[in-house]
């Protein structure tokens, strides 16, 4: 089983480690803390993290909490996914600013995920405070991971989101300004809102308003006569149902 781990073919280590997590041991333990940290395929990993989800937490805990500290960051990264399927609430005081804040872009995305599970409801302000301080960095996936764990927080990110949208920077105020339209509609696409934000931020609401209206006169000046008389009589239909309804 622990040369199965190491095999070239992903598909032997992905049955090895769903055959060690279906009879867990806690010999595994070690060896399947350190495949976390090097191993290259994503369903591999995860399956290795809920491997070590089937050990008891007493053992598997202190063990994780070392490997955070890792000069690897897969293995921190993987540590901390670990962690959220574990789900323990008294780690939340093991996810420090420096995980948050992390230079690699994939464990921060983690981090954040992890804090959003973890976190008591007392704390939850703070860790708004900390994660809009990340608006706009990293590119698309990381931006949209960050949104999505500020809307998880619920509505105590609405004071630190306010602020953001304030900021002089153009990317931290359009990020900010997607994010509230997610919490605010959580069905509206990330890619949708952001290109929104970022038209608010460039032009203002004022000038926002404004092209709507320069967009609705110009089509109603090349609208010809048919289709200026069909727009009257739906007016006029709208208005009639309208008049019935009340």
């Amino acid at each position: 089983m622990f040369n199965a781990l190491g095999a070239e073919h992903a598909s032997v280590r992905l049955r090895a480690a769903l055959a060690i997590g279906s009879n867990p041991d806690p010999v595994f333990l070690e060896i399947l803390v350190e495949r976390c940290g090097i191993e290259p395929d994503f369903f591999v990993r995860d399956m290795l993290s809920w491997a070590l989800t089937r050990l008891p937490p007493e053992v598997t805990l202190p063990r994780i909490r070392r490997e955070l500290a890792s000069e690897r960051p897969r293995a921190r990264g993987q540590a901390l996914h670990t962690l959220s399927k574990i789900g323990d609430k008294s780690t939340w005081t093991w996810i420090t600013r420096d995980m948050l804040r992390d230079a690699d872009d994939e464990v921060a995305r983690t981090a954040w995920r992890v804090a959003v599970v973890l976190v008591p409801d007392d704390e939850k302000k703070d860790l708004a405070d900390e994660l809009v301080l990340h608006l706009g960095r990293g590119d698309r996936k990381v931006q949209l991971s960050l949104s999505r764990a500020l809307v998880d927080l619920g509505d105590t990110i609405e004071p630190a989101l306010a602020g953001a949208m304030k900021s002089s920077d153009p990317a931290v105020a359009a990020h900010a300004r997607a994010t509230e339209l997610l919490r605010q509609d959580p069905e509206t696409g990330f890619d949708v809102a952001l290109d929104e934000a970022k038209r608010v931020v460039a032009l203002g609401p004022e000038g926002v308003a404004a092209a709507a209206a320069s967009a609705d006169a110009a089509t109603s000046e090349t609208a010809g006569p048919a289709e200026t008389a069909e727009l009257t009589a739906a007016a006029e239909t709208a208005n009639a149902q309208e008049g019935t309804v009340c």
